[in-house]
């Protein structure tokens, strides 16, 4: 591959690396207190599954980021490569939309199943929600890029070869 073609990937990839990180690590501190009838109530991103799952993919999409950072771009793993993008990709997205959709539950609430909204008791911590869906979707956004880019270097690749 041609130095090119070397420098979007890289960059697009070192980009993936700070939002992922950026939202692993809002997402982790995310903490916040309230006093609601007299009872101490604490909002962490451990008291839900779909925000640990949302952290915990970000991070290994980090740690993927990180090792194809210094992956040497000429070897014959591109069919390999391409298909990790891809899990990445929908790895992120499947994330982002679970965490958002507990992200609205704890905004708005449910009238309808009688869950009451959260985010004016714990503004800080839905500020912090906010933001690491902010940076997750980056980091999706881009990773879906970095598998466009991807597929069509590997196509062009293919299309020379034939």
């Amino acid at each position: 591959m041609s130095l090119a073609k070397r420098i979007p990937i890289f960059v697009l990839r070192l980009l993936a690396l700070g939002a992922a990180v950026t939202a692993t690590v809002i997402m982790v501190t995310s903490k916040d207190t309230a006093l609601v009838l007299n009872m101490k109530f604490e909002a962490k991103y451990t008291n839900s599954p779909t925000f640990k799952y949302f952290a915990l993919i970000n991070a290994i999409a980090s740690g993927y980021t990180l090792i194809m950072l210094f992956f040497p771009s000429k070897s014959s793993c591109g069919h390999l490569i391409l298909v990790f993008d891809l899990i990445m990709t929908l790895l992120l997205d499947s994330s982002i939309s679970a965490c958002l959709a507990i992200a609205q539950v704890g905004k708005k609430g449910n009238n309808h199943a009688g869950w009451l909204p959260i985010c004016g008791q714990v503004p800080k911590f839905c500020d912090h929600v906010t933001g690491a869906l902010v940076g997750g979707f980056v980091a999706a956004v881009i990773y879906f890029l970095i598998f466009l880019y991807s597929l069509h270097n590997f196509l062009n690749l293919f299309t020379l070869k034939s």
